[in-house]
């Protein structure tokens, strides 16, 4: 396929060699001048959008989003599909969605699960929204970037799916957090922790695939000074999005709206920009009950 992709950052980046790199004609364009191995360089969005079989973009915000929807769409030809990888607020998804529909284009809002490790590896999970025949079109390129692409309904309900998930991602670390730091000062061995954890009824992806512990469990960032793979600003933004969407269909979500208070304190006013959202660990460690 030809492809045009728009926003090349630490996910659009490698997502888009791996594209390139299975073949299809990948044009790229990001505003601050990244590039990618394997993809052609254009100097503007809509050079990247013109001609293009499928539009990719990976953008961080909905205002952004928005943005480059109102370029790209009128560059696009009919009948090709308009795929949002961006994880923004529901409402800017179906919003750009219904714009690409009136021009006679296919519109997917399809945010990813894996971090970066995913998108190098180009073993992503896809939430994907919007309508079957675009989501059939573009399903070789979630084979390629992605280990899973799952169809959830119509426009916005990938945006949905993401940030339900995440809510549950943010909620969970910090519990998993908060266990390891109450067993430290129990006396209980870490080890031992997560020997009974991982395999009874505690157990959660937090604590078996991503264990914020260094030295426990499966490698993740714990191992690496929690260097971000997820960092905790991003998941202080997906819990963000999570609470601006409760808001708006008067859901009542108290842990979600717990957990995006402490991200909000960790990310703000500590140090946990620029760290993996599992430092959390550390951060509660040092901290005595309040």
């Amino acid at each position: 396929m030809k492809i045009g992709f728009i926003g090349l950052g630490n996910m659009g980046g490698p997502m888009a060699a791996n594209l390139a790199a299975a073949g299809h004609d990948v044009a790229g364009f990001d505003p601050a001048g990244v590039t990618a191995e394997g993809v052609a360089a254009v100097d503007s969005s809509e050079a990247a959008a013109t001609g293009a079989d499928v539009v990719i973009t990976m953008l961080p915000s909905g205002a952004i989003l928005r943005e480059v929807a109102a370029q790209i769409i009128p560059a696009m030809q009919k009948g090709a599909v308009f795929l949002d990888c961006s994880t923004v607020d529901v409402t800017s998804a179906r919003a750009v969605a219904d714009d690409a529909l009136a021009a006679g284009l296919s519109a997917l809002d399809a945010p990813v699960s894996g971090g970066v490790g995913g998108a190098a590896g180009g073993t992503l999970t896809f939430m994907v929204g919007g309508d079957e025949a675009g989501f059939a079109k573009a399903k070789p390129l979630f084979d390629i970037m992605g280990q899973k692409a799952v169809h959830c309904g119509a426009s916005g309900a990938g945006q949905a799916a993401k940030i339900c998930n995440n809510m549950i991602l943010g909620a969970t670390m910090i519990a998993t957090c908060e266990a390891f730091a109450l067993a430290d000062k129990l006396g209980l061995d870490r080890q031992a922790m997560f020997d009974v954890v991982s395999t009874s009824s505690g157990y959660s992806w937090s604590m078996n695939a991503y264990c914020p512990a260094p030295g426990i469990g499966p490698q993740s960032p714990a191992d690496n000074d929690y260097k971000p793979g997820f960092a905790a600003e991003l998941m202080l933004k997906d819990l963000t999005l999570a609470q601006q969407a409760a808001e708006a269909v008067d859901a009542d979500t108290p842990m979600g709206t717990a957990a995006r208070a402490i991200y909000a304190e960790f990310v703000e006013n500590e140090d946990g920009r620029g760290r993996d959202f599992s430092a959390m660990l550390p951060r509660l460690s040092a901290r005595k009950r309040s």
